[in-house]
């Protein structure tokens, strides 16, 4: 592109840190960097018009695990690995509140809780029996009992007949959070260019040179938090995972409000004000899901329809309004890729599905990860 000298002059030159992906990582690893190193320039390059992946196309779940999550993370991870991971969470959570407010995110504490099909009798049974264990192993997190079991007090059919509660679980509304954030960051002097894909990335002199499908432009350090799309900048210990996602048109009457998770949550769903909003299945074809190209399947639209009717609104009356998808950024490990991958080259992803509850603390240890080596 032609640029003008202004330009030139007051977007491209003299920039100290460029960070690509201008979702919740980024614009908290670039608070971070202006806390911390007021004077300096940072630029953000987003290939969207809006902030791609899941920032804005998430559930607006403030969670931090469910009780078969955990029992699962058990298998793979020590108690230990356990408890850290859901601290981490915790911790996110409590940081993106902090920063923004409550009100500012729509933040509203209706609690979560955790339904189990027919066929998941024995993860049924297991669940309700660790209970007991598995409050006593989260204490030093919570300081308080975690999880309870609750009657189905909603009208769901097809479940089992016990929900498990758990107390701490929240939501939030999506839209209102990013707008917020992106205003933080916009009054902190941060410049963000959107609709401008990073093709190719190359350290020389010192600098890294950066190549985009508009222009070429070098800075001092680069910071990379793209989550799912990480693969396509050769960082390969994250696979894209597609999330698909429904919402009503607003319902006459509300059944529920509150957060909830099915089929060891590969489904879940929420009340947005009076709608509801239904998304997962990407366990009933994981191979096809496993793509950082937006869109829908017929094969889980119909599914999440089928369940919409037969479990989660029998009996009420409803139209869907619309639906979409988002990517998220997902691995061998739960826990997030933060390193350095080259000279001044940094990044921050594999966020696993929990970016609301991590992605301001992978953010702001981003930022400190490359202001280490300035």
């Amino acid at each position: 592109m032609n640029f003008s000298f202004w330009e030139r002059d007051s977007w491209f030159s003299k920039i100290d840190y460029t960070i690509i992906g201008s979702g919740i990582t980024g614009l908290s690893c670039a608070l971070r960097l202006k806390e911390l190193r007021p004077e300096a320039n940072v630029l953000i390059l987003e290939k969207g018009i809006l902030p791609e992946g899941a920032s804005t196309k998430n559930a607006g779940f403030a969670c931090f695990g469910s009780i078969s999550e955990i029992l699962d993370d058990l298998r793979t991870h020590s108690e230990d690995e356990v408890v850290e991971l859901v601290k981490k969470r915790v911790n996110g959570l409590e940081l993106l509140r902090k920063n923004l407010g409550d009100r500012a995110i729509g933040y509203q504490s209706f609690g979560g809780y955790e339904l189990f099909s027919p066929s998941d009798e024995a993860l049924y049974a297991e669940c309700l029996q660790k209970i007991p264990e598995i409050n006593e192993l989260l204490k030093s997190v919570f300081h308080d009992a975690v999880f309870s079991e609750k009657e189905n007090q909603f009208g769901f059919r097809q479940i089992q007949p016990k929900l498990i509660y758990s107390q701490f679980e929240g939501q939030i509304d999506t839209g209102k959070m990013m707008t917020a954030l992106l205003k933080k960051v916009q009054v902190a002097g941060v410049r963000i260019l959107n609709n401008c894909k990073v093709l190719k990335m190359k350290p020389e002199n010192g600098r890294v040179t950066i190549e985009t499908d508009k222009f070429r432009l070098q800075t001092d350090h680069l910071l990379i938090a793209t989550n799912g799309f990480a693969s396509r900048l050769g960082i390969e210990e994250v696979k894209p995972a597609r999330a698909q996602v429904l919402i009503t048109k607003p319902l006459s009457k509300l059944p529920f409000e509150g957060t909830f998770h099915l089929d060891r949550g590969y489904y879940y769903f929420r009340n947005v004000g009076n709608r509801i909003l239904f998304g997962g299945g990407r366990n009933l074809d994981f191979k096809t899901e496993e793509t950082d190209t937006f869109g829908e399947t017929s094969v889980v639209q119909e599914k999440l329809k089928e369940l919409l009717k037969t479990t989660i609104l029998p009996g009420h009356s409803y139209e869907i309004d619309y639906s979409w998808s988002g990517i998220m950024g997902v691995g061998n490990q739960k826990k997030p890729v933060l390193k350095k991958l080259d000279e001044n080259v940094y990044c921050g992803v594999r966020l696993g599905g929990m970016g609301i509850a991590i992605g301001s603390q992978v953010g702001t240890d981003l930022a400190n990860l490359a202001l280490e080596y300035d």
